[in-house]
């Protein structure tokens, strides 16, 4: 009879233990289905540089938190024109956790500014109203507001306004592409800028060849250059001109709108000047030594001024100097182009103020295409052509010209000991020479 009565006891002890042990798995798997909108994290945090939206033919490339525009999150975008008619929303995450969770997560409604030109995509600032979360870290575009399933999250940059810089002089390279091997232009560039007081470079790289490979590995060490990855190729169908009856394609002239405008947002807070200009070209100031004389000089001329457009001009690299000082003989294996060569400068022509490039305070910018600004908070300059303009080493924009109709213009000769001496040691250093 005990003995009964100890199975009773036992049975029902192990019933009573099953069925907590049920209840407690059933109410755990129930806590597993947390609306995805408000706590889940998202599943893959996004690596720069771009990023394919999900379900639509855009794509994200960076977000910076506005701090003109009330908080504003701007998200630097390339949209596909045929579904501008769609809605735009932003989904925004908070407590971003090292191993990449975050949550939880709000949407609103966004609004875009996007760049007009002829091609099915264009750059675009996707723009968020200020997160009804204060600790909002990441940010994402889609189209459905109630479905953040997959969507992948860019980091939040200037999170901080500041008011001190690192750097003086940033200069923003928008692009290269096509295996360009122009090594011994863009060393000799590097260090003509950085003798006028250049001390940091930015470069978007799609493709460069391998002696150009060599000199981003170089000043990367030497710690002046970043060269960030800009694959988009692997995305869209980029056209290599600015029109697309001159050069077919999807984009405009590799996306280069698009860097330079994540160039100005990524490098706000960090230097008080950023340069745009490409890597066959150079600002050239006349009447200083350095760009920090030059903006010195038209910030007390001009206090009011945000942007300061430089006219190009063209030096043909067709024509090289006949004293038989240049070419140096221990350049002769280094490919490229040789900027002391040509000094000769084709005749001002129509193109010159349209084809300007710039040197901009960056927090006074707030969307840039390639020759101006298209909004900013302040005065733009034309710079007299006396003062500085834009040397552009290039083929020639006028083929007819002979010898005698160009200008013979020496300036650049002014710094030929020390750019000599600079660009002997960066080819010895980054294998060469």
């Amino acid at each position: 009879m005990a003995s009964t009565k100890k199975m009773v006891i036992l049975i029902g002890i192990n019933s009573f233990i099953f069925l907590l042990v049920t209840w407690l798995l059933r109410d755990q798997s129930n806590q597993m289905e947390i609306p995805v909108d408000q706590n889940r994290p998202p599943e893959e945090r996004a690596q720069p540089t771009i990023t394919p939206v999900l379900n639509s033919k855009h794509f994200m490339v960076s977000a910076f938190k506005d701090h003109r525009q009330s908080g504003a999150v701007r998200v630097i975008s390339i949209l596909c024109r045929e579904e501008l008619k769609k809605k735009l929303y932003c989904a925004f995450c908070a407590n971003a956790t090292a191993e990449g969770s975050v949550g939880p997560c709000t949407s609103s409604e966004a609004w875009f500014d996007i760049h007009r030109n002829n091609f099915p995509y264009a750059t675009a600032s996707v723009m968020c109203p200020s997160p009804s979360s204060p600790g909002a870290t990441h940010v994402s575009i889609t189209n459905d507001p109630n479905n953040i399933h997959n969507l992948k999250f860019l980091p939040i940059q200037n999170q901080e306004a500041k008011n001190s810089y690192k750097y003086n002089f940033i200069w923003c390279i928008s692009n290269i592409f096509g295996k360009s091997n122009n090594a011994l232009q863009f060393v000799q560039t590097m260090e003509l800028y950085r003798i006028m007081g250049v001390q940091r470079v930015v470069i978007y790289n799609t493709s460069c060849g391998p002696d150009i490979e060599k000199a981003f590995k170089y000043y990367q060490k030497e710690g002046i250059l970043e060269v960030v990855p800009w694959p988009i190729d692997k995305f869209l169908k980029p056209s290599g001109s600015w029109r697309p009856d001159y050069s077919p394609g999807e984009i405009h002239y590799y996306g280069q709108v698009t860097t330079l405008n994540d160039c100005i947002y990524r490098y706000m807070y960090e230097s008080k000047y950023l340069v745009l200009n490409d890597l066959d070209e150079f600002i050239m100031p006349y009447k200083h030594a350095s760009l920090g004389d030059l903006m010195g000089f038209l910030q007390e001329r001009y206090s009011d001024a945000a942007i300061f457009r430089f006219w190009n001009y063209v030096y043909p690299n067709t024509q090289s100097d006949d004293s038989g000082r240049y070419p140096l003989p221990q350049w002769k294996n280094v490919p490229g182009v040789s900027i002391l060569e040509h000094i000769y400068r084709e005749p001002e022509n129509a193109d010159s103020p349209i084809s300007a490039k710039l040197i901009v305070d960056p927090r006074r910018v707030e969307q840039t295409i390639v020759h101006q600004t298209q909004k900013q908070f302040g005065r733009t300059i034309e710079v007299p052509t006396d003062i500085g303009h834009l040397m552009h080493i290039r083929h020639p924009k006028e083929k007819n010209f002979s010898k005698d109709q160009l200008t013979k213009d020496k300036r650049l000769w002014d710094f030929e000991t020390k750019l000599i001496s600079r660009t002997n040691q960066a080819l010895f250093k980054s294998g060469l020479l």
